[in-house]
């Protein structure tokens, strides 16, 4: 009996041993599977998109909603669910991401044809871009977005012969079908990020200057047409060239952002403690919280929050450019040029270097759509970065 209470002991021994090398070693793995330095940027933003959404957001929630914490008690379920996603997305199994990318983007084309719905639809600003969810307002066109990539990577990685030429058109008219729609909400910005995207990968993927060139010179009376048909269009434009010839209308945002940059300084006035927020700036803790931003942490804080989005993009483009399975290649480049105009495009109608369009600054504005498709967009970077690349 004590003999087989020994061997017993030995052998429970043994598999605690063997359980806790299993352990340590999967641990060990995770972590050299992981690109520390990119996800420590990326919850610091979670934490900084908190911080500006809190500041930004303060005393026009007190004014309006009677509830000074409506915004970034909304803003913390949104992190969450987008720090859910990131994690759904990063450590799934790669062979889901193509299903999945083709499911979100039918899913997004639905659900921007719906939006113009009347009675699905939900309308602000008279645009038609969200769906009432009832709990809150769903945006599907920034689902389109970052599903892009995916659709463009698997059209891209098919050969010219391996299938007929006009299979291979047609694909491309399926990918374009959102932009008539897109303008019909309107949402001119989306419309104009999602070209971009378009012909970025098409460039990466050898299609010559000449026709990038030439179908830019051909779409220039188009996208002059498409601007000067809409009146709040022509305005945004002129208000571009010269803010000051409509000081009070559509030049305001424009000049209120200037104006809080320059009351920012080099340090700025303290985190809190910016006046343009007061009412004075238009879409303080949703596109303009950047204006915000610069006032507060003055110029400092504004290179230092560019330098980290500099960082992930880098970050993101050498993920592509090392990948060498073309698929995620495309997907990651894709991607990161999709991160890219987002932050410039933003940055630049806040400096007033782009006429004004409807873009959120990404993790530091307001709204649940955009920080939860980042999630998504992150996830599946890290996912790319963990199967191709730390994994051999």
């Amino acid at each position: 009996m004590a003999t087989t209470s020994k061997n017993s002991s030995t052998s429970s021994n043994r598999k605690s041993q063997k359980k806790n090398r299993w352990s340590s070693s999967f641990l060990k793995v995770k972590t050299a599977e992981l690109d520390t330095s990119l996800l420590l940027v990326l919850f610091l933003f979670f934490g900084l998109g908190l911080v500006q959404v809190y500041s930004s957001s303060f005393i026009f929630a007190t004014e309006t909603r009677g509830d000074g914490l409506f915004f970034i008690k909304r803003q913390g379920v949104f992190t969450l669910l987008s720090i859910l996603t990131f994690l759904f997305f990063a450590f799934i199994p790669w062979k889901w991401v193509k299903p999945l990318g083709l499911f979100t983007w039918c899913l997004s084309l639905l659900g921007i044809s719906l939006a113009l719905h009347p009675t699905i639809g939900h309308q602000a600003g008279g645009a038609a871009r969200w769906i009432d969810l009832g709990v809150f307002k769903f945006e599907p066109s920034e689902i389109l977005k970052v599903s892009l990539p995916i659709v463009l990577a698997l059209i891209l990685t098919t050969r010219f012969h391996q299938e007929r030429l006009w299979d291979f058109l047609m694909k491309f008219v399926v990918v374009i079908m959102p932009l008539p729609i897109l303008l019909h909400q309107p949402d001119f910005g989306t419309f104009t990020i999602y070209t971009l995207v378009l012909f970025a990968l098409l460039f990466m993927n050898g299609l010559r200057w000449s026709y990038i060139v030439s179908v830019g010179i051909m779409a220039l009376p188009t996208f002059y047409f498409l601007v000067m048909s809409k009146p709040y269009r022509r305005a945004r434009l002129m208000a571009f060239i010269d803010p000051w010839s409509d000081p009070t209308k559509s030049g305001f945002q424009v000049i209120q952002s200037m104006l809080s940059f320059s009351s920012g300084g080099v340090t700025g006035a303290g985190l809190g403690q910016g006046q343009g927020k007061l009412f004075f700036l238009p879409e303080a803790h949703t596109d303009f919280t950047l204006a915000v931003l610069g006032e507060e942490m003055g110029f400092t804080g504004f290179l230092l929050i560019m330098f980290l989005y500099g960082f992930i993009i880098l970050r993101g483009f050498q993920i592509g450019a090392f990948v060498e399975d073309k698929f995620a290649k495309n997907i990651a480049l894709g991607l990161s040029v999709l991160f890219s105009l987002q932050v410039f495009t933003n940055a630049g109608v806040v400096l007033g270097l782009l006429p004004t369009k409807g873009l959120t600054l990404p993790f530091l504005s307001y709204g649940g759509s955009s920080l939860v498709v980042l999630g998504m967009l992150f996830g599946i970077l890290i996912n790319i970065d963990k199967s191709f690349l730390r994994s051999r």
